[in-house]
């Protein structure tokens, strides 16, 4: 089966090939959870871009907002090779005022 989908942005399509409806969905979630972020979270721009930095051979991958610089980081899975946004604060409760954007400001926070 073949499933096309574009971000409710409308910036990207994609099509995915599947076996079954539940790969279908797999691929799906995984795509939009990446994807499908329409806006900044800081300051609600729609001015945003993918961005990916290599430190010391490590890849950093992250949305950045091209209007008030704050960026959300996303996180590795450590199998499959997948990538999820971070959401989550240091204290490990979730970001519900930014959702994982943040701007960093210079002392930790």
């Amino acid at each position: 089966m073949k499933l096309n989908y574009t971000t409710q942005n409308q910036r990207l399509q994609v099509q995915i090939d599947a076996n079954a409806v539940k790969d279908a969905f797999k691929q799906l979630a995984e795509f939009q959870e990446v994807f499908d972020e329409q806006q900044c979270g800081a300051c609600e721009s729609k001015n945003i871009y993918f961005r990916v930095r290599t430190v010391d051979g490590n890849d950093f991958f992250e949305m950045a907002c091209k209007d008030c610089y704050a960026k959300l980081a996303f996180g590795q899975h450590k199998t499959g090779g997948g990538l999820f946004p971070k959401r989550k604060k240091q204290d490990g409760t979730f970001d519900r005022e930014n959702k994982g954007w943040y701007k960093w400001n210079g002392n930790g926070n």
